[in-house]
């Protein structure tokens, strides 16, 4: 099995496993378009591998496998910062949410008082 024949059949499957993972609804179509977009590409590449031999030609990198692992590199940081993002956000739900309760139960205490005090 060639080398194109294996990288296409790992990005199609990454494509595959995460587009069911959205099917089943496991994943958000938020986090998995990253991973979408990166599987696509790498499918790109690998049937078409002159574009990455050109591309880092124009960009100067003197072996198209270093252009691939700074490729990679890049992709690896984007995803953890876009990941560290969506976390951030997700903390700040959870504080909202925990003072929202917080005070729904002050307010639940208190007309209870009111309530036994009649």
């Amino acid at each position: 099995m060639g080398i194109r024949v294996l990288e296409f059949l790992l990005s199609f499957s990454v494509f595959l496993f995460v587009v069911e993972l959205v099917r089943r609804e496991k994943l958000t179509f938020k986090y998995a378009f990253a991973w979408i977009f990166f599987s696509v590409i790498g499918v790109v590449f690998s049937l078409f591998p002159v574009i990455p031999y050109k591309i880092s030609k124009v960009l100067g990198f003197e072996l198209p496998s270093n252009f691939i692992f700074f490729s990679l590199l890049g992709m690896f940081v984007f995803l953890s910062l876009l990941l560290t993002v969506f976390l951030c956000q997700q903390n700040r739900r959870n504080d909202r949410m925990a003072q929202k309760i917080g005070l729904l139960e002050e307010e639940m205490r208190a007309l209870q008082e009111r309530m036994k005090g009649r």
